[in-house]
């Protein structure tokens, strides 16, 4: 039985090769000192052996000699099964395992041990067997002792030739990385002893990606932060609350780390694109607190107020403090929903999200408690009265200017709510969608599949003429073929079936490297094939069972109408555009030899149907009888028959029966051998019968492509008891979306009534609620302009980019309400002026902030380590656009034409 493994267990495929040592020998050294070392690495599951050759004596049993001393074949494998007892009984019920006992003496017990008598091949060449008429014979009368290696059920190709792979498994819960470098560390300590054995480690290796993409996300959460800094300097124009709100950034992570270092989770990509994205938002709460204390500080000392440094900045903490409470739980709920998108998807996005939210969480009690501190320390005696950024007040100016013309009248404030938000509606149906996007891993794995049937020989001819070219490639470094299945490992595949694996330089371009490697491909026809990384093809595997983007499962009683079915989906599909690799799945019948025992004749000659089957597969297959211990290996003894005599039908008629009476009769005069036709396999889901249809897509979203193959379906006639079900990627993501937005539902339910607590008005709420999907339009244009395609990840930065535009406009109304509540400004249009006017730098600031942290995800493209990340970048820049606007331009507007005045019972009619 396997240890547990999850979709993503293997974490290295190492290959074996050599000119000096043999296969046999490789064979041994892989299974008996490099697995038994590699499993003890901490997190290795299992060692599974690609190529394996072990090392086995076998009893070949040679007919005409068997004739001639009239030996039986259960003669020669009871003489050989005792020889090698060493301590067992052998008895029919089975194996007893007894002791040699030990004798006491007065003042002594002495153990007895039976020595093993055969520990070589010469060793077993003097045991005799009994043929006619009781005589012994020796054994090698009648069968010849070979050293050889078992029948073969897979096989390896390392570069240009055999070799052995080993494939490092994982269990779920252990890190890859950790992993890696254990097992690297274990063949570093093996090196010295495997002379003439070159070993290569890197024709897959996952941590290699995992490494990139980490220092990518480093690079950009580095960046970004730089960036932040240089806004803070030029909006403050004082270093010192520059540094206030920068320190947020550092705190906030670290605090968010140990969260999930107590929960032992380990700092993968997920989790550091969930702190890349955040940067700019944990900086929002410290902006606008540093920015409130040093408006007020720099206030009261122009005023010439008494009131102590320690007293402002406390009041002007508090004065804040509400609103950036509401603001941040605003944030965290808005992107809740991913916290519930179950299976896969989840798999992928709820670590980013719960780093995410922590991180904001985190964020929100620096600022409630480190910011102020901070600012009472550093800016008590900071001349700050006299240090005022010029590009604030030459903003702040052309915007009160501005601002003032758009409140004359409140009409272009609902016209362009709805522009906007009629643009974007126009817009969505013309994305296209997927679920996720192509990831860059330098390690491409080809699936090589032959028709069924295909001798393992031909196969692994195939493999090496493949990996020769694919080597010629600039930039591919190796090649490593494992075909077929290993004795212990997770893949039940025939010998018609191969996966050739690629490693291939970082300093080469990608795209075009990529496009060298389908071309060599695409020059072997009559396979079924195709170009996949790791990644892609492993969550395509969890899907659907199947390694394409497209499934369509056909179900139904009988193979024969299941595969003229599956030929007239293919047919139908072949027009789609975008279609590539389609093909169905291989339910082709197969030669098989069959040989059915006649009864009555088996009844004459004494010889029953069991007899027929044990003494056939021994001839043809071999049959263990025990084992040879030898310098701590276990080498397998295995009665089997010479070569010449199993290498046609017509040897396989020919195959002796031992009879009751001591004689031999041919299998042909017992049983009907035949070539007979029969299916190479029958797959079944849930005991239903079924076949595939599968295909890939390029150069179209996926979206669009699943539409034409479902209006293509439709067009097919299913007969009673047959019906299909569409699968993949496609029906993946809409599984998340609409769990997505079932709970979105709630969560938007949640912002509306943390609005209202935070205006104590449910006008209010509902006026700066409903201004919300306005402000996603930017991420929907940006798309637009981008890609032309949403996937998930672009999904959920729309749920990130509704809780800052939620955030800002919490900010601008609170502030409305402030002045009017606290510093007895009448309500009208010089409020809002005043008060848009104050909170213009703070909403440029976080929106500048959360953008220019985003910025080296955005520019730098599809990077390894950027592939989710890039395109949610895209989506939560755009919506900062329009979030910004909505809140500098719309949300003042709306405001006073909505709002009531303290005291008001009815809604103000306010205008300039």
């Amino acid at each position: 039985m396997l240890q547990p493994l999850s979709a993503t267990s293997r974490v290295m495929k190492i290959g074996l090769s050599s000119d000096s040592v043999s296969q046999i020998n490789m064979s041994m050294i892989s299974y008996w000192t490099i697995r038994p070392r590699l499993l003890s690495v901490k997190g290795v599951a299992n060692v599974a052996i690609w190529g394996e050759q072990l090392d086995m004596l076998t009893v070949q049993a040679v007919p005409a000699r068997m004739v001639e001393k009239g030996v039986a074949l259960t003669a020669v494998m009871d003489a050989v099964s005792e020889t090698l007892d060493d301590g067992l009984l052998q008895f029919n019920a089975g194996n007893f395992t007894g002791t040699g006992g030990f004798i006491d003496t007065p003042n002594q017990r002495l153990v007895i041990r039976h020595i093993p008598p055969v520990v070589s091949v010469e060793d077993l060449s003097h045991v005799t067997v009994p043929g006619r008429d009781g005589q012994l014979f020796p054994l090698t009368d009648v069968v010849e002792l070979v050293n050889t290696h078992q029948p073969l059920i897979g096989e390896a190709v390392i570069n240009d030739g055999p070799g052995v792979m080993l494939i490092v498994e994982k269990f779920p819960w252990a890190n890859t990385l950790d992993v890696t470098r254990g097992v690297e560390d274990a063949l570093g300590q093996l090196k010295p002893g495997l002379d003439g054995i070159s070993v290569d480690h890197t024709i897959f290796r996952p941590a290699s990606f995992i490494e990139l993409a980490l220092h990518n996300l480093s690079n950009a959460l580095i960046l970004g932060s730089i960036l932040v800094f240089v806004i803070l300097i030029l909006f403050l124009f004082e270093w010192r609350t520059a540094l206030i709100s920068l320190v947020a950034i550092p705190l906030s992570l670290m605090a968010a780390a140990m969260v999930l270092w107590v929960r032992d989770v380990t700092i993968n990509t997920m989790v550091l694109a969930g702190f890349v994205i955040s940067v700019g938002v944990v900086v929002d709460d410290a902006i606008i607190d540093v920015e409130n204390i040093t408006r007020r500080l720099r206030q009261a000392r122009l005023e010439g107020s008494p009131r102590s440094t320690a007293s402002i900045v406390l009041d002007s903490s508090l004065e804040v403090r509400s609103a950036i409470v509401y603001a941040t739980l605003i944030d965290v709920i808005a992107v809740s929903p991913v916290f519930f998108i179950s299976g896969l998807s989840g798999a992928f996005f709820q670590p980013l999200v719960i780093s995410y939210g922590l991180a904001v969480l985190a964020s929100l009690l620096v600022a409630l408690t480190v910011t102020p501190a901070l600012a009472f320390i550093l800016l008590r005696n900071a001349p700050i009265e006299r240090q005022r950024s010029p590009i604030t007040k030459r903003l702040q100016d052309g915007y009160s200017r501005l601002i003032a013309r758009l409140l004359r009248t409140t009409r272009p404030a609902f016209l362009t709510v709805g522009m906007v938000s009629f643009i974007g509606i126009a817009l969505w149906p013309q994305l296209g969608q997927s679920l996720l996007p192509d990831f860059k891993e330098r390690d491409f794995l080809m699936h090589w599949v032959t028709a069924p049937g295909t001798s393992v020989h031909e196969e692994t001819r195939i493999s090496v003429a493949a990996c020769k070219e694919l080597r010629e490639i600039p930039g591919v470094r190796n090649c490593g073929s494992h075909i077929g299945q290993a004795f212990v490992a997770d893949e039940p595949y025939g010998v018609e079936f191969g996966e050739n694996w690629i490693s291939v330089d970082p300093s080469v371009d990608y795209d075009k490297t990529h496009a060298a490697v389908l071309e060599v491909v695409n020059g072997y026809p009559g396979l079924r094939r195709d170009v996949q990384t790791y990644l892609k093809e492993r969550i395509r595997e969890v899907l659907t069972g199947s390694s394409d983007a497209i499934v369509i499962r056909i179900y139904g009683p009988d193979l024969a109408v299941l595969k003229d079915l599956a030929d007239d989906v293919e047919e139908k599909l072949e027009s789609v555009p975008g279609i590539i690799d389609l093909h169905s799945e291989q339910l082709v019948d197969i030669p098989q030899i069959q040989v059915k025992v006649d009864l009555a004749a088996a009844q004459r000659y004494g010889v029953t149907p069991g007899d027929v089957r044990r003494i056939a597969s021994t001839y043809i297959a071999g049959e263990e009888v025990g084992d040879i211990f030898n310098t701590g290996k276990a080498h397998d003894v295995v009665v089997w028959s010479v070569p010449e005599s199993r290498g046609s039908i017509s040897d396989v008629e020919n195959l002796l029966i031992d009879t009751a009476t001591g004689g031999k009769v041919p299998l042909k005069a017992v049983a009907a051998v035949a070539v007979a036709p029969t299916a190479g396999h029958v797959n079944h889901e849930q005991t239903a019968r079924r076949i595939h249809v599968d295909a890939n897509v390029r150069d179209r979203d996926l979206g669009a492509v699943i539409t034409d193959v479902k209006a293509a379906l439709a067009t097919v006639q299913f007969p009673q008891e047959y019906h299909p079900e569409l699968l993949g990627e496609f029906q993946e993501r809409q599984k998340a979306q609409d769990r997505l937005l079932l709970f979105a539902i709630a969560a938007s339910v949640g912002v509306l009534l943390l609005l209202q607590a935070s205006f104590g008005s449910m006008r209010l709420a509902i006026l700066s609620f409903l201004t919300l999907p306005s402000a996603l339009v930017g991420g929907i244009l940006a798309a637009w302009l981008g890609s032309g395609v949403i996937s998930l990840g672009a999904l959920v930065g729309f749920f990130t980019v509704l809780g800052i535009a939620a955030r800002n406009g919490i900010m601008m109304i609170n502030h409305f309400q402030h002045l009017e509540r606290h510093e007895g400004e009448e309500f009208g249009p010089a409020l809002v002026i005043r008060g848009a006017r104050e909170r213009l730098a703070p909403i440029l600031m976080t929106a500048l902030a959360t953008g220019l942290a985003l910025v080296p995800l955005a520019i730098a493209g599809d990077l390894p380590g950027h592939e989710i990340e890039h395109p949610m970048a895209i989506v939560i820049l755009g919506g900062l656009v329009t979030s910004t606007l909505l809140n500098l331009f719309v949300v003042p507007a709306l405001y006073l034409r909505f709002a009531k005045p303290k005291g008001a019972v009815r809604p103000a009619e306010a205008s300039v």
